[in-house]
């Protein structure tokens, strides 16, 4: 029996972590430098749609993805309300009253959001070994939290789990899409939700920022919205959402130690014990497997792929052996057992 690869989906989804991981304490160097947060918000995704245009232009003819259909955009209008607008800002306007790496910590909640929802709403297996993990990751996030006194959560605080939430919205509902072209759904998330940020920030009497403040929200952007999506799209379709979701969690230690760095913030005992819980959730995530008999049932779609144990299908000799292509196939019902994760090939019900 072939065993399937488990190296690229968490490769992808590790990668994705560390670009978005790392955008956290340079934008709050640019809401430092005087930036409208809801106009940043803005910036970061417009640099991120404008980017991926150009990588859309350069790879025109590569024809290695499918494009998204008629019947996706709804779900894309979903993603975009719910990631490319309610997040950011929520995550601009916690940025603003919280630490860097208390808040790059705290973007964990996301990964956790993520994994909920996948296993309350659509699902997706989670077994013991999750759940625990995502108990130790809330628990560090609670302790970044909490400010003690009166004031009990910080405001900042609750914006920046508000943005998780929306986030881990949106990357479920993003794995209805996980299919199809991950530049093209980067993009036109980019595009929308930047053009709409941009217009509201605009509309509440902000002002465009220096041109070197202009470019670096863009490469920023560029780097930490736009790739980090495409690559975490990618993740989506080889881990499904709980787990894709349990890797990005590595996001804010990147974070937080670049906000140590860059702002000379101290490291407290807090900060010290919330990395040690969620270091130990994500260990959790990370040493899953999952391996059963399972069934196929029949079924049709179109994605890119190479033959392997799914794909067993003939072509045309217009298709070079072992090349990755494109087209419309139906899968027919299989029943084998191997270790797997719940991919686009493998979303069945467990007892």
């Amino acid at each position: 029996m072939e065993r399937p690869r488990f190296s690229s989906g968490p490769l992808l989804a590790l990668l994705s972590a560390a670009l978005f991981g790392a955008s956290t304490p340079f934008t709050k160097l640019l809401l430092g430098d005087g930036i409208d947060a809801w106009l940043l918000a803005g910036l970061l995704y417009l640099g991120s749609g404008l980017g991926l245009s150009l990588v859309s232009i350069l790879r025109r003819g590569a024809g290695n993805e499918a494009p998204l259909t008629r019947r996706d955009w709804g779900w894309m209008a979903l993603v975009v309300l719910a990631g490319g607008v309610t997040g950011p800002v929520l995550l601009m306007i916690g940025l603003s009253s919280t630490p860097a790496s208390s808040a790059a910590l705290l973007l964990n909640v996301e990964g956790l959001a993520t994994m909920g929802i996948a296993w309350l709403v659509f699902r997706e297996n989670v077994d013991r070994r999750l759940l625990i993990g995502a108990v130790a990751i809330l628990a560090g996030a609670v302790l970044l939290s909490w400010r003690g006194g009166p004031g009990g959560i910080g405001l900042g605080a609750l914006a920046i789990v508000g943005a998780c939430l929306a986030w881990g919205i949106d990357n479920n509902l993003t794995r209805k899409l996980s299919a199809s072209d991950p530049v093209q759904i980067a993009m036109v998330k980019g595009l929308v939700a930047g053009g709409v940020n941009l217009a509201l920030g605009l509309a509440r009497g902000a002002h465009l920022p220096a041109l070197p403040a202009l470019a670096g929200a863009g490469l920023v952007g560029f780097l930490g919205y736009g790739v980090s999506l495409v690559l975490f799209v990618l993740g989506l379709r080889h881990l499904g959402s709980a787990r894709t979701g349990a890797y990005f969690s590595s996001a804010p230690f990147i974070g937080a130690i670049l906000a140590i760095i860059l702002f000379g913030e101290p490291v407290t005992a807090r900060l010290i014990v919330a990395a040690v819980l969620m270091s130990i959730g994500l260990y959790l995530h990370l040493a899953e497997r999952h391996g059963h008999e399972h069934v196929h049932e029949p079924m049709e779609h179109a994605h890119a792929h190479v033959h392997d144990a799914h794909h067993r299908h003939a072509h045309g000799p217009d298709v070079p052996p072992g090349a990755p292509h494109v087209h419309d196939h139906a899968h027919v019902r299989l029943v084998h057992a191997h270790p797997h994760y719940p991919d686009l090939h493998h979303r069945h019900d467990h007892e």
